[in-house]
């Protein structure tokens, strides 16, 4: 057996309320940061994704050198890595620590040698330093406070300009680089700086809803965006590729296209209204596409020539998949988020499942294919489980409310829905409950079904069987092999083998007739096994891990096995399988790999 990575689904930026979400681009390229995790996608090409994991902590801004050669980010800790794009290993060329706290912003200068960091510190808020050896090339100083942006003039002689949260903005020259001087043209925080690709000019945006214009060279003050200004914090700034045009996102909900020699906005794009649609970042990209980011999450690609709106959205999810599974016999998946959020996939591209879903935590997702079709139920720990009505991708409006807060689900071939409690298992069917069972004594973890049995995994380490006869659920049995909480369970296609994965990380197979054990040997995980997903021949077992690590096991070879290791930053909360060759794999970052596994026969 052997496996290589097909496709990434990516996850969409990271965002928070008040603060610029830094978007960058390279070409056609857009670069972007979620939890730990780098993230390079090409809006041409949707199939082309780099999602680089090499962080310890969490990202918050990456950009790609002027040479497309390699990729410079930094994290919450104050590390900046540079690490090669253009081989598949994504080679790390050097990590340096090179502030005591966040890393707000970075840039490369125009030769591809230099990067300056700012942030937080303790003792300074910014860093400039060699890309090869981390060396200093000069001081970041004139600032106060937190520094949130910088920019480089990409020409000789080199500028450089940086703004934060005490209102100014000090102008660097350089290499080496030193302190110029200081301008004081915001009344608030300087939420973004950008250079012109000329090097002529350089705008500032700030929290006081104002734009600024100076002189690329000299950092004398030109003036100021008055005609057609943002009537909210203006988040962020970026160049057109030719120098003659400025676009800026703001929490107005706009998005404003500036004439830079006139010094006035020649089109807006509303996006909508409310929190949700604070436009919180916006980069040009080289193929002359305006991409901005919604508070909500999702990447807005505009036109210049289409002023009304967007010419197209990105939706995806932007917090971790908490679990996900595949439609039978389809390309489908859905995938449930920390957030509350349940998103289809088909084809290239995320949908939201349209309609009131749930407020929080999507715990469980179970999918039942009868005569009248596949049906999708979604569990959330806001004690609700809704139905996906599939023809309109949409919440049915009916919503059933649990006893208490529904851990699992598990549906069978009569429309019955199993759901596992922390203080009962109930059976619902057409949102009304039909039976419940209270669990004294054990506190259920996990459930699965086939046919008419159901397997019911508990915190007190055992797996209960019960026989259900479509008005009530007989206990049969338990089986007892398992070394820690039962945090997964899967029966094998035609019902016949139960696998049960644990905290753990110890997968033990079963024989359901005889209740037997057919192997332990599946035990090569170190900690919580979270998924469990079976081919539909029934010949082997794919595993997910809060170990971050992926294994397919063989039924018929109980000691072979393909390890797919680092398969998510973070860990592993779903697998699933595509058809039967295809493994798909979600966690903490928010993206899908999917893996092409070759089974030798």
């Amino acid at each position: 057996m052997s496996f290589k990575q097909s496709v990434i689904y990516p996850s969409n930026p990271a965002t928070a309320r008040g603060a610029s979400t830094r978007l960058n681009a390279y070409k056609d390229k857009i670069v972007y940061t979620n939890g730990r995790t780098v993230i390079i996608r090409d809006l041409k090409n949707p199939t082309s994704v780099i999602a680089n994991s090499g962080h310890v902590h969490n990202t918050t801004v990456a950009k790609i050198s002027p040479t497309g050669y390699y990729c410079a980010s930094g994290d919450a800790s104050g590390a900046v890595r540079i690490w090669d794009i253009v081989g598949e290993g994504q080679i790390l060329k050097g990590e340096y620590k090179v502030l005591a706290g966040r890393i707000n912003d970075l840039e490369w200068d125009g030769e591809s040698k230099r990067i300056i960091a700012v942030g937080d510190g303790r003792d300074k808020f910014g860093h400039a330093f060699m890309y090869d050896s981390g060396s200093s090339t000069g001081e970041i100083m004139g600032h106060n406070k937190v520094i949130n942006a910088v920019s480089i003039r990409q020409q000789r002689p080199f500028r450089a300009a940086t703004g934060g949260d005490d209102s100014t903005i000090v102008f660097h020259q350089g290499a080496p680089y030193k302190y110029v001087k200081t301008i004081k043209t915001h009344t608030k925080f300087v939420q973004d700086i950008k250079y012109s690709s000329s090097g002529a000019h350089f705008a500032s945006v700030g929290s006081d809803a104002k734009v600024f214009l100076y002189d690329g060279k000299e950092g004398d003050t030109i003036g100021e965006f008055t005609d057609g200004a943002h009537s909210g914090t203006v988040t962020a700034c970026s160049w057109s590729p030719d120098s003659s045009s400025l676009v800026t996102s703001s929490a107005d909900c706009s998005v404003k296209l500036w004439d830079v020699e006139a010094r006035k906005s020649t089109m807006t794009w509303t996006l909508g209204s409310g929190v949700n649609f604070h436009q919180v970042g916006v980069v040009w990209t080289g193929g002359d596409e305006i991409v901005s980011i919604s508070l909500f999450g999702d990447l807005n690609v505009f036109d210049k020539r289409v002023g009304d709106k967007p010419s197209r959205v990105l939706h995806a999810p932007t917090k971790p998949i908490t679990t996900a599974i595949s439609l039978p016999s389809s390309g489908t998946f859905f995938a449930g988020t920390a957030d509350g959020r349940v998103l289809s996939h088909s084809g290239e591209a995320y949908e939201y499942v349209h309609g009131e879903g749930h407020s929080t935590f999507v715990s469980s997702l179970a999918v039942t294919e009868t005569a009248d079709g596949a049906q999708v139920y979604s569990a959330g720990y806001d004690d609700r489980v809704r139905e996906v009505d599939l023809q309109g991708n949409e919440f049915v409006p009916a919503v059933y409310s649990t006893t208490s807060q529904p851990r699992s689900l598990a549906a069978s071939s009569d429309n019955t829905l199993f759901i596992a409690e922390t203080s009962s298992i109930e059976a619902v069917r057409s949102n009304q409950k039909v039976f419940e069972l209270s669990s004294s004594g054990f506190t259920p973890s996990s459930i699965a079904a086939a046919g008419s049995v159901v397997a019911v995994g508990g915190e007190d380490m055992k797996v209960r069987l019960y026989e259900w006869d479509g008005k009530t659920l007989s206990e049969v049995g338990k089986l007892e092999s398992n070394k820690g909480v039962v945090s997964a369970l899967a029966f094998s296609p035609d019902g016949s083998l139960l696998a049960s994965g644990d905290s753990s990380g110890r997968i033990v197979l079963f024989n359901v007739k005889d209740r037997s054990i057919v192997t332990t040997r599946w035990s090569f995980h170190t900690a919580r096994v979270h998924s469990l997903a079976w081919t539909s021949d029934g010949k082997h077992v794919a595993s997910g891990s809060l170990d971050t690590h992926v294994y397919v096991w063989s039924v018929q070879n109980p000691i072979k096995n393909i390890a797919i290791k680092n398969a998510a930053p973070g860990g592993v909360n779903a697998v699933f399988w595509i058809g039967d060759v295809k493994l798909g794999s979600a966690g903490a970052d928010g993206c899908v790999r999917v893996w092409e596994v070759k089974f030798h026969r």
